[in-house]
């Protein structure tokens, strides 16, 4: 199976690559004849309608006359990766620098699995966060928290190898 979906990567990323999209995810899931084929794209600026609908009219097309999909009949649904978009490649972390992001990590990281901070850097396979405090809409600081807060937020380094999970967290 994992030659077929590394066939059908092949496809998609040339049909997406001509469109000037990036292919974020291909995900063939399920079985029989209620099998779907998940293509998830981006580029800068963000993703149409119209992206999905070209992509998915294009790839299908191909993938149907090569007939690269193994197994048969199958539905496809091309989207957006959304405003929680995930982080799965290196140049991820590269193009998102200075973004919020929300990490689930395989082993503790300061006693946590979970971390959400501002990805500061990504060199050598190592994630630097800056951890934000948390602050509550409407309610000012007091003195010695303002104090805190005008210090140097801490900051993580994180290997890659440790990201079980990572997204974008949406800044609206």
């Amino acid at each position: 199976m994992a030659l077929g979906i590394e066939r059908v990567r092949e496809v998609v990323d040339r049909v997406a690559a001509s469109n000037g999209l990036e292919v974020v995810e291909v995900d063939l899931r399920g079985g029989g004849k209620s099998r779907m084929l998940r293509i998830t794209i981006d580029k800068p600026g963000g993703v149409t309608h119209e992206d999905c609908a070209n992509l998915s009219r294009e790839a299908g097309t191909i993938l149907d006359v090569e007939d690269a999909v193994p197994g048969g009949s199958y539905l496809l649904e091309v989207s957006s990766p959304g405003l929680d978009r995930p982080l799965l490649r290196p140049a991820d972390y590269q193009r998102f620098v200075g973004s919020l992001v929300k990490l689930k990590t395989r082993e503790p990281v300061d006693g946590s699995r979970q971390v959400e901070g501002r990805l500061q850097s990504f060199q050598d396979g190592k994630i630097t966060l800056t951890i934000e405090p948390k602050r509550t809409p409407g309610k000012q600081p007091k003195k010695k928290k303002q104090q805190e807060a005008e210090q140097a937020p801490p900051q993580l380094e994180i290997e890659l190898a440790n990201v079980e999970q990572a997204n974008l967290v949406p800044e609206i």
